[in-house]
């Protein structure tokens, strides 16, 4: 191609003394950007605590370092070796950045736009090392020139990664980076500038490669009208994107299982069989598909793919095998750490449960001062937790308005937006779709449950806009309410009102709208996976 001519007219010189110098200089480079990317001898991948990002106490996986080999993987011919490393800190996490990419080069808030060439971009060129006004490249063959070329590609992206990281570590130093949409600003956050340059991060780099194999109803599509909505929104959201998804896998810094388990439970379980075989024969099968087509899978062991289940058994569904449980991003609705939801690498997805496939209609309500009702739930007996709040609390304290059955023409939603506080316990899974309804009428949620990782929680500080109340101290519930100060309640639901932009469901989806916040989840997580497919090119 024409580049390579004119890098092969840097080789030609009328001094052997020049020749050898550019030689031995081409030579220290190469030798100089091995010894900084590793040995190019094994395929791996570094997994950090994403709690470097933010000054969060989130929840980590464990606070020890674990090694793992594994001597062989299907469909691979190299030794792949597993490395999983989890940082609590910042500072720790970001020290070994240094050495690749220099901090100069990135400004607290300056975006780089990729430069976008005639036929392609940055990453689809071959990389050639230069140094000064010229450069020799040792003569290679043909399939050794493709390894480099492979083996580049997802350096380059890796390198962007580090880069973002950089930007962010450095935000949370600087000014508010100016926005024309939104800029994210107040207690709501748990770093409003490092958040926000996260985002922009996001939106100048972040790719998606959705596997197209798999036919409808199961693979592609999910259900958009009913409490596990966000299935099939998300799914048609990142298939009609023109931003974030890539056709070419080489681009891609994450690959999207696009099956929906709330299908494969209506068109592949058998109805009251309890046998879950069929729904894990059918993930087995699709990720053994896609490991033999692509060598990506392979590549990281499924850490840099993600699946997205809001339906109740998406985490039975992601036991099917092995990796995809313990190594890929579980983006689920039902993110309870008792039943091996990990913070460290899944993120909660918010249940929104969409009866017209729309929010239009339920967003808003009036103000902190208009609200007479302190706390409002209305639902059945499901799970552990109702039980005991009707107890105690069922149709016994008109401030409290805890019903199992609302009175005959009262609507569910103007009781939400009558009242200061919606109850939010969970059902026999710790989600609910409780959260967002209150959210969305601008009321106070009051969540009740054990083990629930609350939305975008490491983005968002929910204690700032949100009640959390043990199960056992639901006796004590009104007391706990009553001791909020109005002063503290109205500042809550201030943000409450604020928040809201990051629970919204658009078609088309706008920017900050749950759509992209569940993005921005799958990418804090990719970027503490270090992948690096070593090909020996020497």
């Amino acid at each position: 191609m024409g580049g390579s001519g004119s890098k092969r007219c840097w080789t030609t010189s009328s001094s052997a003394s020049v020749k050898v110098l550019l030689f031995m200089v081409s030579l220290i480079v190469v030798s100089g950007f091995v010894s900084v990317l590793g040995p190019l001898s094994s395929n791996w991948f570094f997994l950090s605590a994403y709690p470097w990002l933010w000054s969060s106490g989130l929840p980590a996986a464990s606070s020890s370092s674990v090694k793992f080999s594994v001597s062989s993987v299907k469909g691979s011919e190299n030794r792949l070796d597993l490395v999983v490393v989890e940082v609590h800190n910042m500072e720790e996490a970001i020290s070994d950045d240094d050495s690749v990419v220099n901090r100069s080069s990135t400004p607290p808030h300056a975006i780089e736009p990729l430069q976008a060439q005639p036929n392609g971009t940055k990453e689809d060129m071959d990389y050639t090392p230069m140094s000064g006004s010229g450069n020799i490249v040792p003569p290679v063959n043909e399939s050794l020139l493709k390894a480099r070329r492979d083996y580049t590609n997802l350096d380059r992206l890796e390198v962007g990664l580090r880069r973002a990281r950089t930007a962010i570590k450095e935000a949370k130093q600087g000014n508010q980076t100016q926005d024309p949409d939104y800029v994210p600003i107040g207690p709501m956050y748990r770093d409003a500038n490092a958040f926000h340059r996260s985002y922009l991060e996001m939106e100048k780099q972040f790719k998606i490669f959705v596997y197209g194999e798999g036919e409808p109803p199961v693979f592609h599509n999910g259900p958009c009208k009913s409490i596990y909505s966000t299935e099939g929104n998300f799914i048609y959201g990142i298939e009609m994107n023109n931003q974030f998804r890539t056709r070419d896998p080489e681009k891609a810094h994450v690959f999207f299982l696009p099956f929906s388990v709330a299908m494969l439970v209506r068109f592949v379980y058998v109805r009251d069989s309890h046998d879950f075989g069929p729904i894990k024969r059918t993930v087995i099968d699709y990720v053994d598909v896609i490991s033999k087509k692509y060598p990506y899978w392979n590549r990281s062991l499924g850490a840099d793919h993600f699946m997205l289940s809001c339906h109740d058994w998406g985490p039975e569904a992601s036991r099917s095998t092995p990796p995809l449980y313990k190594n890929s991003i579980r983006v689920l609705c039902n993110a309870n750490t008792s039943e091996g939801f990990n913070p460290t690498k899944d993120a909660a997805f918010p249940e929104i449960n969409l009866r017209t496939g729309s929010i239009h209609g339920f967003l808003g309500g009036p103000s902190a001062s208009h609200r007479p009702i302190l706390a409002f739930f209305a639902g059945g007996l499901h799970g552990p937790i109702r039980p005991v709040l009707l107890e105690h609390w069922e149709n016994k304290d008109e401030d409290l308005r805890v019903h199992r059955y609302l009175p005959k023409g009262v609507s569910y939603y103007d009781m939400m937006r009558k009242s200061k506080y919606c109850i939010c316990p969970s059902g026999y899974e710790v989600a609910s779709p409780r959260v967002v309804e209150a959210i969305y009428s601008g009321c106070v949620p009051v969540l009740i449950s054990d083990h629930y990782v609350p939305p975008f929680s490491d983005v968002l500080n929910w204690k700032s806009f949100s009640v959390e109340v043990p199960v056992k101290d639901i006796p004590n519930l009104k007391k706990i309410l009553m001791e909020i100060s109005p002063r503290q309640y109205i500042r809550m639901q201030r943000r409450v009102v604020q928040v809201r932009r990051h629970f919204e469901v658009h078609s088309p989806p706008k920017r900050f709208d749950v759509f992209h916040m569940v993005l921005h989840s799958v990418w804090l997580r990719r970027m503490n996976i270090r992948v690096h497919n070593d090909v020996d090119v020497l």
